[in-house]
């Protein structure tokens, strides 16, 4: 069920609805049964992954916190482990490992047929596996206590707001609030709706706009030059942002308005400075996860220099490697683990800006030409594609495709309201607050003016959410 689709707008408040009304001791069980319908909407049959996937770390936190003995613990916990990374390296990377070794068996001329493997991956895998994982290796490092009660355990992993895209929850955080009485709170309600709102404005409106624009050029690349390319380029940067922070928004606000708090997933990363503060920026709840469970470990920045820029490049290319099983995401997070190497390197982590200044604007403007350019290995269709998409825009200038006038204006207006609010959050946070206004009669105008766009102009197709697929 997409968070774009008419099923969605009757299954939410429906939800909401009956959430508040029933007996406060059925709620979990409610929520956790809305949760799988809305889950089981895509394939049924998955939905016993998820449950399978629950059961296995529930048991181990368990085991786990009752046994003294470090070796066992330490069993459990790797077995939790395997289990649930193996079943996403099943579905995510198996078909991918198979079709490169039949292509390095065929690049050798050896006769040996290795059959293709070739499933439907589960809408979610990613995000509810890592959820998991992270709620276990919490309960090995003491860092947390194990929730007892496997339904709400099972409601944790499968909340529906957060399921099938995030942001990757860390159980400190959600876990608790399964365990309080919600009333329903006006205030509540207000941040909800101006999140799913403007949730909906970036996805419909702007994300659903411009990808026709970046289809057109980037699946059709013989018939457009660099000129177009880049233009489409940029406007990936923005199609991708407006796509999965729409999600994300819609998704914290769904949660609000039921009284739970997500952690916040996006913060203005293209206001970035540096590598380093765009991902403190960007899908903020699986960079932390990778810093936490990964890079910390492996030992962080407490180790020789040489070690702390391996330990970088070999996060961000694990990182690139879980967006998708192929080699344009595997050099797209190499991308970014040199780049955060080479900031370190030279020590450009080290630099603030307390205002706007020419010298700020300067490496604002480098790090957005930096993460434009990993961008065209991320949604490049093949790894030749993406050098063929380089090669062109600094060989091939010519004249702008425009496609579509309306697809392109239209675009380009949600694109500006997009521009007019980040600016003023992240330089101007107290003035010419609109949505957000504490005047009621402003906030209320404002989020209606958003509705009337989003319905004037909105891509209705029930376009999927792109990160949907990792």
């Amino acid at each position: 069920m997409l968070f774009n689709s008419f099923e969605f707008l009757l299954f939410f408040p429906t939800v909401v609805l009956l959430y508040y009304f029933i007996p406060v001791k059925f709620r979990w069980l409610f929520l956790l049964i809305s949760s799988y319908y809305f889950y089981m909407n895509w394939k049924p049959v998955y939905a016993f992954l998820i449950f399978f996937s629950t059961i296995i770390t529930w048991t181990a936190g368990i085991l786990i916190s009752q046994n003294k003995n470090k070796r066992l613990k330490k069993t459990v916990l790797v077995g939790s482990l395997v289990i649930n990374l193996s079943i996403l390296f099943t579905y995510k990377y198996l078909g991918f490992i198979n079709d490169n070794l039949n292509e390095l068996i065929n690049f050798f001329n050896l006769r040996m047929e290795i059959p293709d493997f070739d499933i439907l991956l589960p809408v979610g895998i990613s995000f509810y596996t890592f959820q998991s994982v992270g709620y276990t290796l919490d309960i090995y490092r003491g860092d947390l206590k194990p929730e007892k009660h496997l339904g709400v355990y099972a409601l944790f992993v499968s909340f529906f707001p957060q399921l099938v895209a995030g942001p990757i929850e860390r159980a400190k955080n959600l876990l608790p609030q399964f365990h309080e009485t919600k009333k329903f709170k006006i205030e509540n309600f207000k941040t909800g709706m101006y999140l799913i709102i403007w949730g909906y404005f970036m996805k419909v409106v702007i994300s659903d706009r411009i990808g026709m624009y970046v289809d057109a050029t980037y699946n059709n690349l013989d018939l457009h030059n660099g000129t177009t390319l880049l233009i489409s380029t940029i406007f990936f940067s923005f199609q991708i942002y407006c796509d999965f922070a729409g999600y994300s928004s819609i998704a914290i606000g769904a949660a609000k308005i039921m009284g739970f708090n997500l952690m916040t997933n996006f913060r203005r990363p293209y206001f970035s400075v540096n590598i380093s503060e765009f991902w403190s920026r960007w899908h903020i709840s699986l960079s932390t996860w990778f810093r936490d469970y990964l890079y910390i470990p492996l030992g962080g920045n407490r180790v020789s220099k040489p070690r702390e820029y391996f330990n970088l490049f070999l996060t961000f290319l694990i990182s690139g490697l879980w967006h998708g099983a192929n080699w344009t995401f595997i050099i797209w997070g190499g991308l970014h683990g040199l780049f955060n190497s080479l900031q370190k390197f030279f020590k450009i982590d080290k630099l603030s800006f307390r205002k706007i200044s020419y010298q700020k604007f300067l490496f604002f403007a480098l790090n957005f030409t930096l993460v434009i350019f990993a961008w065209i290995f991320f949604r490049a269709n093949s790894v030749a594609d993406a050098f063929t998409i380089i090669t062109k825009i600094f060989s091939q200038p010519g004249d702008i495709y425009i496609g579509s006038i309306s697809t392109l204006m239209y675009g380009v207006f949600g694109l500006s309201i997009l521009l007019f609010k980040e600016i003023r959050e992240e330089f101007f946070p107290n003035r010419m607050k609109l949505l957000q206004s504490k005047n009621d009669v402003i906030s209320s105008f404002s989020l209606s003016v958003l509705v009337v766009i989003i319905l004037s102009i909105g891509v209705f197709n029930g376009g999927q959410f792109i990160y949907f697929q990792f």
